[in-house]
């Protein structure tokens, strides 16, 4: 019966693999009966069925060899799946365990029996590469106060910050000069972000006030929106292939006041389009999701999710027992980037259209997911657009508060920033466990993606960011210069380089 279950091509592949893997070891031995005993184990098969990441099998079970690697597990799937003349790269792994030597070393540390059929399921990884960061190529000065905050446009080409001295800044990153210094501000600048469709930057402070900027020019595009009464703490823009016209014109700001508001800077008259107030306490993050809904965050320790169009509230997400700190989407960097690619261009047509492909492509049939980080030491997965209750238990391992907290650009990874001076990696669909970043000698107040999901670079009060390998938890670079706690890091989308800024009012530049 297992026989017949092992289809045509997995008996070539196998016969083709027992001929070509390790011909050297049986060469070098003389004696017979041990050439005997290591043709039996060479010998050895395992029945494997491959599936994607729904659980979709991909073709019958594969009679496979026990050594077999992933290179050759990779052209397998690559046959299987039609792509020989344009080959894809994967990742494979078996119960949650990525795959990185040969598939004989996973079973028997998962004990599990060869005569078992073992589910490999693949995924597709990014066919760009984001190359690593190795030095500061500029040191720049300009701003009088601590950097607050940073981050590159959705196409890579600008970069803005935010400091205390009131300024917002924009900075040419080819000349690695200042380009525009904008101020209007009348207190420290707490937070800021980029339109998806790069056109735009708003930017939220201490004063209670929002402007909004055009990054060519650096001028004001309206007069300051007005309405909160205790600073602003976090700024989200509506997803572009949400956005009623082609030009990105709302946002969602949350304030200390306990209240977040959506605007609308293109309105005649009134500017501010809803104001959600059901808080008790601060709302220290929102995010405006891609299947209609604002999700905020607060000090209340509760997660709420509000219907954009309306303002109505459609539930509470209430499991943490302290402060809620960040919230962050399994789409958030999909609709970051809006209509750019990895490269930084954009489809010719509606930038709507290419938008929502981008954002459908990642967040696959299944809903939006979301992961919020506690001062309680503790992660929640949620899938808030269908239900209440977190999809998995609690998420547990970090000794202290988390400040921040990042999916991955493919949502398939999630990091978490602790003031327990590490920074640990979970799955991003189960919510298990995958490894932790330790080597930062202070709290790592930020986290940010390499486009490509493979690096991560954290940011700590010890004055130096750190670039790792996200499948093997090792610290490839250590990167000091600051002159004090860094506060905000970057990756440019894409890929070209990392900035940083913090304590020491210096903004710096990293690149290969």
């Amino acid at each position: 019966c297992r026989a017949r279950a092992v289809s045509r091509f997995s008996t070539i592949y196998h016969r083709h693999a027992l001929a070509t893997m390790a011909p050297g070891k049986r060469a070098r031995r003389d004696d017979g009966a041990d050439a005997s005993a290591d043709t039996g184990a060479a010998d050895r098969t395992v029945l494997a069925q491959l599936r994607d990441e729904q659980g979709e099998p991909l073709g019958p079970p594969l009679e496979l060899p026990h050594g077999v690697t992933p290179a050759q597990l990779q052209q397998v799937c690559n046959k299987l799946l039609g792509s020989e003349d344009d080959p894809m790269p994967y990742s494979f792994f078996v119960n949650e365990a990525e795959v990185l030597q040969e598939l004989s070393a996973h079973l028997d540390q998962q004990h599990i029996a060869s005569e078992d059929i073992v589910p490999i399921v693949y995924q597709p990884q990014a066919v760009f590469r984001v190359r690593a960061v190795t030095q500061c190529s500029a040191t720049i000065a300009g701003h009088t106060d601590n950097i607050v905050e940073l981050y590159f446009s959705p196409d890579g080409r600008r970069l803005a910050t935010g400091s205390g001295d009131k300024t917002v800044r924009f900075w040419d990153i080819w000349t690695q000069t200042p380009q525009h210094t904008c101020k209007g501000h009348k207190h420290w600048v707490q937070c800021v972000a980029w339109a998806p469709d790069a056109q735009a930057l708003a930017s939220g402070g201490a004063d209670c006030e929002i402007n909004v900027w055009d990054p060519a020019t650096g001028a004001v595009v309206c007069p300051p929106l007005t309405g909160h009464r205790k600073f602003i703490t976090w700024i989200s823009w509506e997803p572009l292939h949400n956005s009623p016209t082609a030009r990105s014109t709302r946002f969602v700001s949350a304030s200390k006041d306990g209240t977040a508001k959506v605007w609308d800077f293109s309105a005649v008259g009134r500017k501010c389009v809803v104001s959600l107030a059901q808080h008790t306490q601060s709302v220290t993050c929102v995010k405006w999701g891609g299947e209609g809904l604002i999700y905020t965050a607060s000090q209340d320790t509760t997660i709420k999710v509000w219907r954009a169009s309306d303002g109505a509230l459609c539930r509470t997400l209430n499991n943490h027992a302290h402060w809620v700190n960040s919230l962050s989407l399994n789409t958030d960097y999909v609709i970051r980037t809006g209509p750019f690619d990895e490269y930084g261009r954009k489809e010719e047509g509606d930038v709507r259209d290419a938008a929502r492909k981008r954002y459908e492509e990642i967040k696959g049939e299944g809903p939006e997911r979301l992961v919020s980080a506690s001062e309680d030491n503790t992660l929640y997965l949620w899938e808030p657009s269908k239900g209440k209750k977190p999809i998995v238990p609690r998420m547990t391992g970090h000794q202290r508060g988390i400040l921040f907290v990042s999916f991955s650009p493919d949502g398939r990874l999630i990091a978490s920033a602790s003031l327990d001076k590490s920074c640990k990696i979970w799955n991003g669909v189960s919510g298990k466990f995958v490894g932790t970043l330790r080597a930062h000698v202070g709290p790592v107040y930020r986290v940010t993606w390499a486009g490509d999901s493979r690096l991560v670079i954290t940011a700590s009060e010890d004055s130096t960011i750190k670039l790792w390998d996200v499948k093997t938890s090792k610290m490839l670079e250590d990167l000091p210069g600051h002159e004090g706690s860094v506060f905000a890091v970057d990756w440019a989308p894409n890929g070209d380089m990392v900035a940083s800024g913090g304590a020491d009012k210096k903004l710096k530049l990293w690149r290969r």
